[in-house]
């Protein structure tokens, strides 16, 4: 099912770009994206987690969250910069990760590193743990109260 869902995906894709509705053309993208998937599928490139097809709907509401969280961020950020005093504490700060999967680590780091003032250094799958580099010592402190953590974990498990 997962090869076939990838094939179908990539099938989408192709016709979307492509823009050319002819039968040979319709007919040689539906054969290419089944072969490229079986060859996916026989590399093992089709697994589990490189494509999540039972996050996508968890994921709407998280992405929506973080989009919110992006941009509070980035107006603190500019408030910040246009401040004459230019209030900024530089901070490094150890944040613990509660996900159990790669998947999870991963988007927890990323979100850390999309959010403006916030950048993911050093991520450690054996100790759950990430450095994080704050523009402020307020901005590592919001990352210590766990709620995106939480958010993340919700994301990749569906539980609080």
């Amino acid at each position: 099912m997962r090869t076939a869902i990838i094939a179908l995906s990539m099938f989408i894709f192709w016709l979307i770009l492509s823009g050319h509705y002819g039968l040979w053309l319709v007919g040689s993208g539906v054969v290419m994206a089944v072969a490229v998937a079986l060859i996916a599928r026989h590399m093992g490139f089709a697994d589990q987690e490189s494509h999540p097809i039972g996050l996508i709907p968890r994921s709407l509401i998280y992405w929506s969250w973080l989009l919110v969280e992006i941009v509070k961020s980035a107006l603190n950020v500019a408030r910040i910069v246009l401040d004459p005093r230019l209030p900024i504490s530089p901070t490094m700060a150890l944040v613990k990760a509660t996900q159990k999967t790669a998947v999870g680590l991963t988007t927890f780091a990323n979100s850390i590193t999309l959010t403006p003032a916030t950048i993911s250094v050093e991520v450690s799958s054996r100790n759950k743990t990430i450095l994080v580099h704050g523009l402020t010592r307020e901005t590592t402190a919001e990352l210590a109260n766990g709620e995106m953590d939480r958010r993340v974990s919700w994301f990749e498990r569906g539980t609080p």
